[in-house]
C-alpha cells in the first residue's frame, strides 16, 4: 500500500484580499515525481511555499509526514525559481553546495570533514564532480542549476520541491536535466512547477494542473480535458501548449475517464 506523505485538506489562500487557491485537496504519495503545471497566476508556486512552510493557509490543513511543514523543514529540499547569486562572487560550486549545511550562529569555516565529504558526494550525484572548484561565475545555467540541487541534496532529503526547474537550461539540455531527475526520483519523492509540457512524457509519474483550484491526475499525460480547464480553451483553438513546449514534441491525448 503507497505512503501518503503529504496531506492537504481544503486548503484557501488570499494575497490581501484577492483569492489564489480555493478549496484545494491533494494526497502526494512516496515516491511520487508530481508536475504541477498551469498558467502564470494561477497558483502552483503559492501552493509549493505553501508546502515548504514559507506561507501559511486562510483556511485548511498541510501535513507533512504528519506534521505540519515547519515541523518536517529537514527532511526537505528547495530549489526555488529565482535564486541570487552574484555570479562575480568568488566561491566555488563546491562552496555553493555546502551552504546547505549553514545554520544559524555557523560561520563558513565551521565545516567539517563529513560536510565536505558529503558535498562532494552530492555534487557526484548530479555528475558536477569534476566542478568543485570551478568558479560560479563560470557554470553555465544548466550546470549552476545542478549545483543548486545538489546544495539541496546535501541533507539527504525525502522530499524535493523545484520550481520552474529548467528556467535557466537551453533546449538541448532539458532531457539530459531531466534524466538526472528521474534517477532521483529513485529515492527521493519530486514536486517540480513547470510549464514545460515536455517534462510529462516519460518523466513525471503524475499531474497536478492548478488554476486557482486543483485537479489532480494519477498519469503522466496531458489530455484535451487538462487543457481546457486550466488554459480556458480547446484544443482546437490557438492554446498556449506549443509556447509551453518550447517546440518540442509533446502529447495532448483526448480526454480519459474518471476525474
Amino acid at each position: 500500500m503507497d505512503t501518503v506523505i503529504i496531506e492537504i485538506r481544503n486548503l484557501w489562500f488570499a494575497f490581501n484580499g484577492y483569492p489564489v487557491l480555493e478549496n484545494v485537496t491533494l494526497d502526494v504519495k512516496k515516491g511520487d515525481f508530481l508536475a504541477m503545471i498551469g498558467p502564470n497566476g494561477g497558483g502552483k508556486t503559492t501552493l509549493l511555499k505553501l508546502m515548504l512552510g514559507l506561507l501559511s493557509p486562510n483556511k485548511g490543513t498541510i501535513r507533512i509526514f504528519g506534521v505540519a511543514p515547519s515541523e518536517a523543514s529537514y527532511r526537505i529540499g528547495y530549489v526555488p525559481q529565482d535564486v541570487h547569486i552574484n555570479k562575480q562572487f568568488p566561491v566555488s560550486a563546491l562552496d555553493v553546495v555546502l551552504m546547505g549545511k549553514l545554520k544559524p550562529g555557523r560561520g563558513w569555516s565551521r565545516y567539517s570533514h563529513k560536510d565536505r565529504i558529503d558535498a562532494h558526494k552530492a555534487l557526484d550525484r548530479m555528475e558536477m564532480g569534476t566542478f568543485c572548484d570551478r568558479r560560479i561565475g563560470e557554470l553555465s545555467g544548466g550546470q549552476l542549476q545542478r549545483v543548486l540541487i545538489a546544495r539541496a541534496l546535501i541533507t539527504r532529503p525525502d522530499i524535493l520541491f523545484l520550481d520552474e526547474p529548467t528556467a535557466s537550461i537551453d533546449t538541448k539540455g532539458q532531457r539530459e536535466f531531466y534524466n538526472l531527475l528521474k534517477e532521483l526520483n529513485q529515492t527521493i519523492t519530486i514536486i517540480a512547477v513547470s510549464h514545460d509540457l515536455m517534462v510529462l512524457s516519460g518523466y513525471v509519474k503524475s499531474v497536478a494542473c492548478v488554476n486557482q483550484h486543483l485537479h489532480y491526475h494519477g498519469q503522466a499525460e496531458v489530455t484535451g480535458e487538462m487543457i481546457e480547464t486550466m488554459y480556458h480553451c480547446s484544443v482546437e483553438e490557438v492554446c498556449p501548449v506549443e509556447l509551453i513546449a518550447h517546440g518540442l514534441p509533446h502529447r495532448v491525448l483526448k480526454t480519459h475517464g474518471g476525474d
